[in-house]
């Protein structure tokens, strides 16, 4: 992350090439990253480069964006949660406006950590004038919450080490140093198969003499048989029993993040259940009506609204598998959204959804995806 031409896809370039030399992984080039190729991510058009490169001890999936207004999507609508990010400010200019969005974003995105190259640092022969953008940096990523005193900085030049230069340690040995910081400052993420179960149900069944079945993908965690479950959202949460797992017309013992299955469950009726509900360990999702999210709000281009919307603005929330009308509150003093806007704002939906932190939505109008959040 960081603002328009202070390094990022250099340094995401040279990453590549060092790895490659130290650890064996691929080279990217350069053009490759920058001409990213168009994706779609619920439904909204985002230009992103993914390239991997591995340390010793890890291997690294890595995002770049092209433009400023990638970035924002990408991390607004991004499917993956993403477990650290670098951002690069150049030495020679400092913290510019989109390196306050960045930041910004990420911590209303729930990035978890944030490690700093201080990039073009060949380009400033002032020691002082190197020391003031570092505390203007540290500041910046203090004032939203992000630990700036004990933030990682690394200072270096990836131009240098796109080139295999080395000048006073600042290209190949400062990316390497920068990798190194990589594996100690951000922590191992919890596997999803770690974390407690969670399946959106997708649809319901009664099968006779044997009770309720409901489908789904294991969103993250296990479900075993005669594990006690609760039945989140849309209504009253009831709590039921796992009495059998079947996968491809098998019965199983259990069931795994990421596989999709139908999970029988002791003593609920076919009525008692219904798509958009959601299949938890007990206690671990709350339902919720309020929330406040940041919104990226799609341009006509992309096939979103012609108009601008205002407060009281109604439209229908996507949560994983179904959607709940709700009603907007803009922030103090915003009159009107734009497509192609993003902006914070809270929401009152006129059913419970199991909710948490981090969690993605779609917002449509009649089936047609008009933003997300």
């Amino acid at each position: 992350i960081g603002h328009v031409d202070h390094g990022k896809t250099t340094l995401t370039a040279a990453l590549t090439r060092v790895c490659s030399e130290v650890f064996g992984s691929a080279i990217v080039e350069f053009d490759k990253i920058d001409s990213a190729p168009e994706e779609k991510a619920r439904g909204i058009t985002i230009n992103t480069a993914h390239v991997e490169y591995n340390s010793t001890i890890r291997h690294y999936a890595h995002v770049d964006c092209p433009g400023h207004a990638d970035y924002v999507k990408n991390m607004i609508t991004g499917a993956a949660q993403m477990d650290g990010a670098i951002l690069v400010c150049s030495a020679a200019d400092g913290p510019m406006p989109q390196t306050r969005e960045h930041i910004l974003l990420s911590r209303q995105v729930g990035v978890p950590y944030i490690v700093v190259f201080l990039n073009k640092a060949d380009l400033v022969d002032d020691a002082e004038l190197l020391e003031l953008v570092e505390m203007e940096v540290r500041d910046l990523l203090s004032t939203y919450d992000f630990p700036g005193d004990d933030t990682p900085i690394i200072i270096g030049s990836a131009r240098m080490a796109l080139e295999g230069k080395d000048d006073n340690e600042m290209g190949t040995t400062a990316v390497k140093k920068l990798v190194e910081t990589l594996d100690s400052y951000i922590p191992e993420p919890v596997r999803a198969i770690d974390q407690p179960f969670l399946m959106p149900i997708e649809d319901v069944f009664s099968i006779s003499g044997r009770g309720t079945v409901v489908t789904g993908r294991i969103e993250r965690g296990i479900v075993r048989v005669q594990d006690p479950l609760e039945i989140v959202g849309l209504r009253d949460t009831t709590t039921t029993t796992c009495t059998g797992v079947e996968m491809f017309r098998k019965l199983l013992d259990e069931g795994r993040a990421g596989e999709n299955c139908g999970v029988l469950l002791r003593g609920t009726k076919r009525d008692d259940v219904e798509r958009g509900q959601v299949l938890v360990k007990p206690g671990s999702v709350k339902p919720h009506t309020k929330f406040t999210a940041e919104v990226y709000v799609l341009s006509k281009e992309e096939g979103g609204r012609h108009t601008p919307f205002f407060k009281g603005y109604r439209p229908q929330f996507y949560f994983r598998t179904t959607d709940v009308t709700g009603n907007c509150e803009l922030p103090e003093g915003v009159e009107m959204v734009m497509p192609g806007d993003n902006i914070q704002m809270t929401v009152t939906l006129i059913k419970t959804i199991a909710m948490e932190d981090g969690l993605r939505f779609a917002i449509r109008e009649g089936g047609r995806t008009v933003g997300a959040g």
